[in-house]
């Protein structure tokens, strides 16, 4: 046993030597420093559609039944602020069709009380879009999952660089199950990272087309009954 505790010391001691001091510390997917609770066990703070949200055992739930049926997608919206330079974290978890996360996000008053438009961190059952940016009711998809994509002053998008493949991130996502979702968005460049792994980033150069702040929401989507879950959802706001 000492034999053991002595060689699994002297690697530790190389594994940060061959670091060095200036290196950055290692990832840790939990590591909330810096960051504030925006959901408090309760919906204190959030404005939604009471017959598809609620809160309980510390987690949003939005359902949709045969009985309740969502006729267009609505959303559950933090009233806390608009954020514009932040890093957002949260988890999730489905049990069928399509969901997503907005932020820099706007009200979009002629569809509903409760309709938004703007950035969406898309997540789905099927997990075919998890992990991708999606601008929900205006410019679609911006970046697909393991994508780094530029959208030009013009509008138009390209992607410049593959952080991954898409179908090998996708077996990061965990079904039925509770998954990590941390968005950072800093000026025009916005970064999603799924389970601990960067899934997609954009580089908006559209002054037209994009915002620089706006608000956060979570979306129930229409069509066959569902339940998405969102609890530990936390902030930070950055210069």
């Amino acid at each position: 046993m000492a034999l053991a505790a002595a060689l699994a010391g002297m690697a530790g001691a190389q594994q940060a030597q061959r670091r060095g001091p200036n290196m950055p510390e290692p990832l840790v997917v939990n590591d909330n420093s810096g960051f504030t609770p925006i959901f408090d066990g309760t919906l204190k703070g959030w404005d939604g559609d009471q017959k598809f949200w609620r809160a309980e055992n510390n987690t949003i739930v939005g359902e949709t039944t045969a009985a309740n049926k969502l006729e267009r997608n609505t959303f559950l919206i933090w009233r806390g602020g608009e954020p514009k330079n932040f890093e957002l974290k949260l988890e999730f978890k489905m049990n069928s069709t399509n969901s997503g996360i907005q932020y820099r996000s706007s009200m979009l008053p002629e569809r509903g009380q409760w309709a938004m438009k703007g950035y969406q961190a898309d997540i789905d059952f099927q997990n075919t879009y998890s992990g991708q940016i999606y601008e929900e009711q205006a410019r679609g998809f911006l970046a697909l999952r393991g994508q780094a994509a530029h959208v030009g002053s013009d509008g138009k998008k390209k992607v410049f660089a593959q952080i991954k493949d898409g179908n090998d991130l996708k077996g990061i996502l965990k079904i039925n199950d509770w998954n990590t979702l941390h968005i950072i968005a800093r000026g025009n460049v916005l970064m999603q990272v799924v389970n601990g792994q960067l899934s997609s980033i954009v580089i908006d150069d559209d002054e037209a087309g994009r915002k620089l702040e706006g608000l956060i929401g979570l979306q129930i989507h229409v069509g066959p009954p569902m339940k998405v879950e969102f609890r530990n959802v936390w902030l930070k706001t950055l210069p």
